[in-house]
């Protein structure tokens, strides 16, 4: 593959908000030391609905030397007094200006956005986490802003792919099937979706896409966005409550099946690499803190 290029775009972020992680400090930090930012929802699946979805977006940032070597904490929102947390993300939804705060939900037009601190992607990515692993495969159209430290981890996404992908597909895939189906426990926050189609239809096609997607990382050691077709094509037919849910279960379950065969079988790493991901975390903040 062609070395990943430089994207110098937007880095500038909504205005700090009353929410643990949404401080006017912890927006500093994450707009002063954006290295990577790219979409990462339906969007960037290829499985949006046009007028139903929010834009979802991820990146990550840089911290000042005394995030990283020292004590410093940052305000618990804005208007939190003396309360602090450690920086660790940026997180930000716009849909929380109007009226009912943190309690709305996105919806249409909306911009859900969070920046992770460059240590806490790396602990995410290397255990495997579907959402993080994913801003290692966007394509460049989606990519909003990438400098060279971004595109270094872009060109060693595979230092960071390993079998113990596998468990973590595994278990946002059962999260999202059991929050379909309405199992004990699990808690839909679309009645909308049950109502009309008996079963909450997005959760069904986030669990066939991290089937699919699950599988493909673990045969190939990448993800390819937007999902092709045509796997793409049904899930949107699934999104749609085009396929029943007796069909929809029994794929979820052939997708769990594949996944679980391949935690052993994989020809993956058995871990990442951690030594490359420890070198260039204190490489990249050396640089960035002598700029």
């Amino acid at each position: 593959m062609s070395p990943a290029t430089e994207i110098h775009g937007d880095t500038s972020l909504p205005e700090g908000f009353s929410h643990p992680h949404a401080s006017e400090e912890a927006r500093a930090i994450a707009q002063a030391g954006m290295i990577l930012r790219v979409q990462v929802g339906s969007g960037v699946h290829g499985t949006s609905i046009s007028g139903q979805d929010d834009r979802d977006e991820m990146g990550i940032c840089l911290e000042p030397p005394r995030f990283v070597t020292g004590l410093a904490r940052v305000p618990r929102g804005i208007d939190a007094g003396n309360a602090e947390v450690e920086f660790e993300q940026y997180q930000r939804h716009t849909v929380w200006d109007k009226p009912g705060g943190l309690a709305n939900r996105s919806g249409a037009g909306d911009l859900d956005v969070v920046i992770y601190s460059a240590r806490k992607w790396c602990r995410l990515a290397l255990a495997g986490n579907p959402t993080v692993l994913l801003a290692l495969f966007v394509p460049d159209e989606e990519v909003v802003h990438r400098n060279r430290y971004g595109a270094e981890l872009v060109d060693n996404a595979h230092r960071f792919v390993s079998k113990l992908a596998a468990a973590r597909f595994l278990g946002y895939l059962q999260s999202q099937r059991d929050a379909m189906t309405g199992a004990v426990g699990a808690h839909t926050n679309r009645p909308e979706l049950v109502a009309v189609h008996g079963y909450d239809t997005k959760f069904a096609m986030h669990a066939l896409r991290l089937g699919v997607q699950g599988v493909e990382l673990l045969t190939t050691g990448r993800i390819t966005l937007p999902v092709p077709a045509p796997e793409r094509d049904y899930l949107r037919q699934v999104r749609r409550g085009e396929v029943e849910l007796e069909e929809v279960v029994a794929k979820v379950d052939e997708a769990e099946a594949r996944l679980t065969a391949l935690r052993n079988a994989s020809a993956l790493p058995d871990e990442p690499d951690r030594a490359w991901v420890d070198e260039w975390l204190h490489r990249s903040h050396l640089a960035y803190w002598a700029r």
